[in-house]
């Protein structure tokens, strides 16, 4: 046997290092780990005894393939997310809703009880697919409710895609073993989570909240938005999964024609109705008051309350609303909202691009066929039924559901989206032009860019203005106009991980920085106890205001925003120029 050189230990180590690596961020199961090593020992033994540049190649590419063996045959499986971290948890009290008992799991420091996947209607399946939602049937014993049921269907990325967007847009990566798994989509998606105050507790108020994600994408939960924090505070928070994407927001003449209602187009928001039709019924069995419930949403989340805001068919299930990053209270929604003149031509393409005439062979195809279509099918359609017009023409005529509001936006809510497509100043004017037509001289006097920095930076306030700042602007007067108190906020905390990006606050504002977490200062566990506060506050009266916070005044003049940064303090608007030419463009 040859003695091998240094070179060749170097490339060896290298490349077995790069295995581990892609075995972890692939989030492959322990087996591969462990097979990995023999594997390399058997490559190191047949190299050294190999002859010849080509025997060593075919090493080589031997070694490879078997690594490629191991990769496959241990890939993550697919396993539910447990409702409570940690391999031994407690049971909670029974309840008992009224389609049967549900028994949940206890928090690890016993503050809270949580209960995941309670069904609020049936699996949208076969039939029921592109149908209203239906009442869920009984069911008889205990239920389990110690795993979140399956995220609604969607495309997903690859292990390997979250991991690195883990590591290079949260910079929260972890190495453990316990995430070793993916976790479901299925078309069986309808169900609630309960976080409650652990023990006997009534009458406590409610935080129903409405995950993000394009009305593509999302789960109910992650841990940003987890009820624990607000639970703690003694409110009692529930979320649910809602057809998302083509399964939520499809529309076509057939399936107006077949539903009682004539509705078709807006899957996805009548299920959240009925998730708060369940709350209604069931939430005093968990220590909830049902007259006391506060919507709340986040990205296409809070698209979704804002149209709910004026949903004849939500009329009486809520109170107040939060909206963060989003509201389809605008003159034109920037996105999540459409005609239905514009959704029905959507549908005819679908059915073109499968070759198919009906309903019959669309619900024939199976979901993963359809899943990709989440692009083309995702947003909420005026239907006549759950949407009779666009909230802003609700507004304008007095017609809301919500008795307050507390919303807002982030310093930074373009940087996910305009990652890859930043601006310099070969093409800054150019694309001020095509937005703004015969506006843009205007736009271009208000940001006179003179370097590739400031064109980067203008462009992304200006994008960030367009899509969540305005609408607010338009929601909050809207407010003001139909008497309803409003409070609004500018988040512009930077910190160790997401900072204020679009879903930055999240983790802030419902309390759920983790402890031992270094990407945050003492200054951030400030600010999130305070905005905690203030969520919490608003949930229980109406009123964010509360002993020991700086006091924030409501947005009477759509000028004076709660700043959450460096400092909790009152501020002006920053961008009423743009705004003023945004209302002249849209005829606000």
């Amino acid at each position: 046997m040859k003695k091998r050189s240094s070179g060749f230990w170097i490339g060896f180590i290298l490349t077995l290092l790069a295995m581990l690596a892609l075995l972890e961020l692939c989030r492959n199961t322990t087996a591969g780990f462990v097979l990995l090593l023999p594997a390399a020992a058997l490559f190191v033994r047949l190299r050294g005894r190999a002859e010849g540049k080509g025997k060593r190649a075919l090493c080589w590419l031997g070694f490879l393939a078997l690594f490629a063996a191991v990769l496959f045959v241990t890939k993550p499986p697919v396993r539910a997310v447990p409702a409570v971290e940690g391999k031994e948890s407690a049971r909670s009290q029974v309840v008992v809703t009224r389609k049967g008992k549900v028994q949940g799991l206890i928090s690890a420091d016993g503050a809270v009880e949580v209960f995941a996947g309670i069904p609020y209607a049936k699996p949208p399946v076969g039939e029921l697919r592109w149908r209203e939602p239906q009442d869920p049937d009984p069911w008889e014993g205990m239920l389990a409710c110690d795993h979140f049921a399956p995220q609604s269907m969607q495309p997903v990325n690859s292990a390997i895609y979250s991991s690195l967007a883990q590591i290079i847009g949260y910079h929260d990566y972890k190495i453990t073993p316990e995430d070793n798994y993916v976790a479901p989509v299925s078309e069986d998606s309808l169900y609630v989570n309960v976080w409650k105050p652990s023990g006997e507790v009534s009458g406590l108020p409610v935080y129903v909240f409405i995950h993000g994600g394009s009305l593509q994408t999302g789960q109910p939960w992650y841990a940003d938005y987890s009820g624990l924090g607000l639970a703690r505070e003694g409110v009692i928070v529930v979320n649910m999964g809602y057809r998302l994407g083509v399964f939520g927001y499809f529309a076509d003449e057939e399936l107006a024609a077949e539903s009682p209602n004539g509705t078709t187009g807006n899957y996805g928001l009548l299920d959240q109705i009925k998730a708060l039709e369940w709350v209604r019924d069931n939430i005093a069995a968990f220590g909830g008051d049902p007259d006391n419930v506060t919507l709340a949403g986040e990205s296409a989340g809070a698209a979704s309350v804002s149209a709910l805001c004026t949903s004849p068919l939500a009329k009486g299930l809520f109170r107040r609303v939060v909206l963060e990053s989003s509201t389809v209270a605008s003159a034109e929604p920037p996105h999540s909202f459409r005609t239905m003149d514009e959704a029905l031509e959507s549908g005819r393409a679908l059915k073109a691009r499968y070759g198919v005439s009906s309903i019959a062979e669309l619900r024939a195809l199976s979901a993963d066929k359809l899943v990709g279509e989440a692009e083309t099918q995702h947003h909420m359609t005026i239907d006549g039924y759950a949407l009779v017009e666009t909230p802003y023409e609700s507004y304008r005529r007095g017609v809301h559901n919500e008795e307050a509001i507390l919303h807002g936006y982030n310093s930074a809510e373009s940087g996910p989206f305009i990652l890859f497509s930043q601006a310099g100043m070969k093409d800054f004017e150019g694309r001020i032009r095509r937005y703004f037509g015969d506006y843009a001289d205007e736009v271009l006097a208000i940001y006179p860019a003179a370097t590739d920095a400031e064109a980067k930076a203008y462009w992304a306030e200006i994008y960030g203005a367009i899509f969540f700042d305005y609408p607010h602007y338009c929601l909050n007067r809207l407010a003001v106009e139909n008497g309803i108190p409003v409070w609004e906020y500018y988040f512009s905390k930077t910190n160790g991980r997401l900072g204020p990006w679009h879903s930055g606050e999240e983790v802030y504002c419902y309390g759920n920085i983790p402890a031992g977490s270094k990407l945050y200062d003492a200054r951030d566990r400030e600010l999130s106890a305070q905005m905690l506060h203030y969520w919490a506050n608003f949930a229980s009266n109406g009123d964010p205001n509360g002993e020991g916070l700086p006091f924030w005044d409501q947005n009477i003049e759509s000028s004076r925003l709660m700043e959450f940064g460096d400092e909790t303090q009152m501020i002006d608007e920053r961008e009423h120029a743009l705004f003023a030419v945004l209302d002249r463009m849209q005829g606000f």
